[in-house]
């Protein structure tokens, strides 16, 4: 019986959870929301303020899962980011943009730190 996107969503998340807590990452945030976008998870490591996007693929016959990350997903999850710092009085924070890639087929899981940067048009 096959689950639903948000099912298989829900259980990546929580696998990409687990995983950074044993990167020795703090979760701060889970499924942050904005009028602008969602974050799936914001956590910190050490001092930076980490924004999570989980991607995971059964198989790869659509590409890894961290190709999914377009630059539509980019816009979006860099304003949802700001909201989030500003709305925590963390514009002053060192922040950055991390990738979870999980491939459900072989059960691998990847961290990519530092994906992308934030836009310079989305600079505060």
């Amino acid at each position: 019986m096959s689950q639903n996107p948000r099912e298989i969503g829900k259980a990546s998340e929580e696998l990409a959870q687990n995983f950074l807590k044993k990167q020795g990452y703090k979760i701060l945030s889970l499924n942050f929301y904005s009028r602008l976008g969602e974050l799936d998870i914001v956590a910190k490591d050490k001092e930076t303020v980490c924004f999570v996007e989980v991607k995971s693929r059964s198989n790869l016959s659509r590409g890894f899962p961290e190709e999914a990350v377009t630059r539509s997903k980019k816009h979006k999850i860099c304003k949802s980011a700001l909201v989030f710092l500003k709305k925590n009085r963390l514009l002053e924070a060192q922040a950055r943009f991390d990738v979870v890639s999980i491939n459900s087929d072989n059960g691998e899981i990847k961290l990519f730190k530092n994906a992308f940067d934030l836009e310079p048009k989305y600079s505060y």
